[in-house]
Order: C-alpha cells, then structure tokens, then sequence
C-alpha cells in the first residue's frame, strides 16, 4: 500500500484520481497534521464539555496554518484503499504560530518543512480545485476521523476562506452543508490514542510513519472496518435505539451514546467549572495573544440522535 505524496505540481492530476475513485469508494477518512495547540485550558478538558471545547479548537484553527492534510477512501468491504497525503505551503516555521514539542515531533517524523515552503500547495488554490472531486455535498460519502474536530475545523477554513464560526451550531451546520450527516468519529469507541486503537484491534500500519496525515487516514479507516466488522458503531438501548451519528465529533458532543470498544475508562475527570475555562498563550511564542473572548453563557446543545445508518449498507 503506497501513500500519493501531493504537492503543487501534481495537483490536479490526483484530484482526478479521486474524482474517478469515490464511485467506487464511497468510505472516507482524513487526518490532519498541524502547529499543535496554542490555547490551552488551565485544566485537563472534560470531553462532554462540547461548547467550551469548540472554542477552544476555534481558537486554534483560526490562528495557525494546517501543515498536512491525509485523505484515505475505502470501499464497502475494505479492500480496495487509495490514500492521498496532501502538503501544503502556508505554515512558515520562520513566521507563524506553534507549539515547539509538536513541530519537533513532525521533524523527526520525517516532514520537510523547506520542502513544503517551496513546492506545497496553496490551500487558496486546494479550495479552488477539490470541488472537482465531488467530495464536498455528496450524501453518498460516509466520513471517518479519529479525535476528528481539528481535522474538519481545518478542512472547513480551507474551503471557505474563514474563520470558523462562532458557535458550535453554526459550525455543525456549516459540517452538514458541506460533508453532510454521516460523520464517525472512532475516537468515542475508547480512551486513548491512535496507536492503542489499532493494538487493541490487531490493526497493522502498513503504510508510511506515525504523525504523517496519509498514514495515519489509512490506521484510522483500518479501525474503521474492523471495528465495524466487530458489531460496534450498533444501536444503544438506553438511547431509545438510536446513536450519535451525524456530526459525532469527539469532544464535540455531550453525553455521545457510542458501544465502547472496552471497559477500560479515563481516569476520573475534574468537576466541571460553572463557567468556561480561560484561554491562555503558551511558550514558545515572543508575545502572548489575546484569543476571541467566549461567550458569557452557554445555550444547551441538544445532542443529534439519528437512526444509525440507511439501506445502503455500510455494514457490508
């Protein structure tokens, strides 16, 4: 299994490939590669806390610059797999905004920052053209992420231009208008990385390092199919028979009603403060920024419980 290395010069030519491929692979996961964080809550975040969260990867987004995005689709059964890694030019490591220990890992990693600067792409011009792909309003498309809000916080300032929006609603409006409802986030199936999934699952990397985003699409939509081959991603009973599907992005959704993978649990998390944790700046930056204030007050938002999937047969 190679992984398509996509730079400026061969950009259109793989959009095509993927054009002609989503017929066939209606399965897609994405992965991210980016600065790292620089808002931080004081404290360890609550994963059902989804409004504070969603600020915080708002925060995020809109001041730093995607480095990788990772692009895997798959068909019904899992056989067939085709996995795109896209580079792009836009973070300057003499210039922008990171977190030092994160940028240190993607070096040794093995990701060329000088080669990015020069040849990668755009993500102007990326906007542009992955309309040609019919990635984007295709309700046939099943998506599949891991820890997956920053990966479809940066896809979604690519493709429009902005900021994200300055709400959770709006952002998961703005999430179905363009990707539509089935959204799985496998990160709900248990506590811990990637990498532990996939161990726990038997599930091999076959294909590039960790922390590059075309490998790791590929383990996430692996554990995908494995998991789904396992009877997970099923009706819960305690939700009336339903489950979180569309827009079920980890830490973006309260009280998610996913089949866990095991009974292992997080340890116990603090008590959740009455108002939003402060946003901070953290080293190494030469000033501190003043991140978008949050909301005085949070509005409850209601959790989307749908019927899990349609006769088109994602359990195949």
């Amino acid at each position: 299994m190679a992984v398509r290395p996509v730079y400026r010069e061969n950009l259109e030519k793989e959009l095509q490939h993927i054009k002609y491929t989503i017929a066939r692979c209606p399965f897609v996961s994405i992965d991210t590669e980016f600065p790292g964080t620089v808002y931080k809550p004081e404290t360890r975040p609550n994963p059902n806390d989804a409004e504070t969260n969603y600020q915080y990867m708002k925060a995020n987004v809109d001041a730093l610059k995607i480095i990788q995005l990772g692009l895997t689709l798959s068909d019904a059964q899992g056989k067939e797999r085709h996995v795109w890694e896209f580079n792009f030019r836009d973070f300057d490591i003499d210039q922008d905004l990171y977190a030092e220990d994160s940028i240190e890992l993607l070096k040794q990693q093995g990701i060329n920052f000088e080669k990015n600067k020069g040849m990668g792409i755009d993500s102007k011009c990326f906007a542009s053209k992955l309309w040609v792909t019919n990635l984007m309003f295709n309700p046939s498309l099943f998506w599949v992420t891991f820890h997956g809000a920053y990966d479809f916080g940066y896809l979604l300032k690519i493709l429009t231009g902005q900021n994200l929006p300055s709400n959770l609603t709006d952002f998961q409006r703005e999430l179905h208008r363009f990707f539509g409802s089935q959204i799985f986030d496998i990160k709900h199936t248990v506590y811990g990385g990637l990498e532990r999934v996939a161990e726990s699952l038997g599930v091999d990397r076959v294909a590039g390092l960790s922390h590059q985003a075309g490998s790791d699409s590929l383990l996430t939509m692996d554990c995908f199919m494995k998991l789904r081959d396992r009877g997970h991603f099923q009706k819960d009973s305690q939700d009336y028979g339903k489950i979180v599907a569309p827009l079920g992005l980890y830490g973006l959704v309260s009280n998610p009603c996913w089949k866990p993978l095991t009974r292992r649990l997080p340890p116990p998390l603090l008590a959740a403060r009455r108002h939003p944790y402060p946003m901070i700046s953290v080293a190494p930056f030469s000033k501190r920024l003043r991140s978008p204030p949050l909301p005085a007050a949070w509005q409850p938002y209601p959790m989307i419980s749908v019927g899990p999937f349609s006769s088109r047969g994602i359990f195949v």
